[in-house]
C-alpha cells in the first residue's frame, strides 16, 4: 500500500514537530512493506528538514504536487510556472501592504522583508488597540503560517523573479483580510494553466494545473506499480482535497476542514493526539 501524509495539521503537531508516536507508527508501516510518501505544500527542503530531525527517510511530494523528489533526492517530476504569465499578479501583490506572499523556488522560499515585518507588527498590537482574544488569535496565525518554510528575505521580489536561473514552482499569499484574498485568488484564476489552493483560510496557493496532491499521488503509485485502489491518504485541509478524489481509503484528521471529514472513510484524532498513529493504525487493521 502506498500511504500519503500532508505534514501541517496533520503529521506535525501545532509547535511543528513530529511526535515520537507519529514517527514509531510510520517505522511500523515501514517494516510492514508500506510506502509511506510526505504530501505537502512545503518546498522539499522544509520538508525533508523534518523528517531529518526524526531520521526518517520517504519520497516526498512538494509545493502540492510541483515537484516529487525520492529519499535519495532523485528527482521523479517537476511542474515549474511560467514566471512571464505570473509577474504582473505578483507585481500588483508588491503594491497592497496588507498581502505578504512567497515565491517557492526548487531550492529556496523568498519574501519582501518589510512584508514580515509588517505582519509581525499586527501580531504585537497591544489590548489597547485590539481585543486580548482577537491580539492572541493574530499571533498564533501569524507564527503558524512563519513556521512552515525557511524564508530568505529580499529588499524586493523583482530581484527573485527576474534571474532566469531562478524556476517558480509555486506562490503563496497570506492575508488577514479575505476580501484582499478573494482578489488575488481572482487575479490568478485569471490566468490560464493554474489552479489556486488554500492550506488555511487566509491563504491562497497558486500552482500549475497539473501540480496538485493527487495527481502527485497517482504519479509515485505509478512509479511504485502501486494501483488506485491500494491507495491511502490522510490530511485536514482544501489543498489535500485532490488526493482524497483520487485515494481508496480517505482518512480526516479530527482537526480537519469539515468537507475532508465529509469525504473521508475515517475520521481519526487530531495532530495534537497522535492523530497520523491512530490512522496508519486503522489502515493496519483493514488489511
Amino acid at each position: 500500500m502506498l500511504i500519503a501524509l500532508d505534514m501541517d495539521g496533520t503529521l506535525l503537531n501545532e509547535k511543528g514537530n513530529i511526535s515520537p508516536g507519529n514517527r514509531e507508527a510510520i517505522l511500523q508501516a515501514q517494516k510492514l512493506g508500506h510506502i509511506v510518501v510526505i504530501a505537502t505544500g512545503r518546498s522539499y527542503m522544509d520538508a525533508e528538514r523534518q523528517l531529518r530531525l526524526v531520521d526518517l527517510e520517504c519520497p516526498v511530494i512538494s509545493l502540492n504536487g510541483a515537484v516529487i523528489t525520492m529519499p535519495d533526492k532523485t528527482l521523479v517530476a517537476s511542474k515549474p510556472l511560467n514566471k512571464e504569465d505570473i509577474i504582473p499578479a505578483l507585481r500588483w501583490m508588491n503594491e497592497i501592504p496588507e498581502l505578504y506572499y512567497e515565491v517557492y523556488t526548487e531550492d529556496n522560499v523568498y519574501a519582501e522583508l518589510n512584508k514580515r515585518v509588517k505582519l509581525e507588527k499586527l501580531a504585537a498590537l497591544s489590548d489597547e488597540e485590539v481585543p486580548e482574544e482577537v491580539s492572541w488569535l493574530l499571533k498564533a496565525m501569524i507564527d503558524q503560517q512563519f513556521q512552515q518554510a525557511s524564508v530568505t528575505y529580499v529588499e524586493n521580489m523583482e530581484e527573485v523573479w527576474s534571474k532566469d536561473e531562478n524556476v517558480i514552482y509555486k506562490a503563496l499569499a497570506f492575508s488577514l483580510n479575505r476580501e484582499l484574498l478573494k482578489e488575488a485568488s481572482t487575479r490568478f484564476a485569471a490566468i490560464p494553466g493554474l489552479i489556486i489552493t488554500a492550506s488555511h483560510v487566509n491563504n491562497i496557493e497558486i500552482n500549475h494545473k497539473e501540480a496538485n496532491k493527487g495527481s502527485g499521488v497517482a504519479q509515485l503509485a505509478a512509479h511504485y506499480g502501486i494501483p488506485l485502489d491500494h491507495v491511502a491518504v490522510m490530511g485536514d485541509s482544501y489543498n489535500d482535497l485532490p488526493m482524497f478524489e483520487m485515494a481508496t481509503y480517505r482518512i480526516a484528521m479530527a482537526n480537519a476542514a469539515q468537507i475532508l471529514k465529509d469525504t473521508a472513510e475515517y475520521v481519526t484524532l487530531s495532530n495534537e493526539e497522535d492523530g497520523v498513529a491512530a490512522g496508519l493504525q486503522y489502515l493496519f487493521n483493514q488489511k
